[in-house]
């Protein structure tokens, strides 16, 4: 997920301004439109910003903030563990060769 140029302060208070004033409107697209425009992002944007509210809030199924970045975590934590198991295995290789090598002489 990269990263927002707006502030979470911004985002926060953008979501909590459509979740308000969607009343007034005559859709959500309609309020996120009207919204988007006064905070300077895309409507695209802040429909991502309130759907990911709306899952983290348990108003819409997927996954929550927080198990993506656990997820992520743990992608990251499988990666560096594949490093360091093919580090170990090539480094078990050569340490075996040379033993078998030292035997010889």
């Amino acid at each position: 997920m990269k990263k927002s140029k707006h502030s979470p302060e911004v985002i926060e208070r953008s979501v909590r301004m459509v979740m308000e004033c969607q009343g007034e409107h005559s859709s959500q697209w309609a309020a996120i439109s009207s919204i988007a425009a006064k905070i300077g992002c895309t409507p695209e944007t802040l429909r991502r910003w309130v759907r990911q509210h709306e899952t983290d809030a348990g108003l819409r199924g997927g996954p929550t903030t927080a198990e993506q970045e656990r997820v992520r975590a743990l992608e990251r934590e499988v990666k560096e563990l594949r490093r360091t198991n093919e580090i170990l295995r090539l480094a078990s290789a050569f340490f075996a060769q040379a033993e078998l090598d030292r035997h010889r002489k």
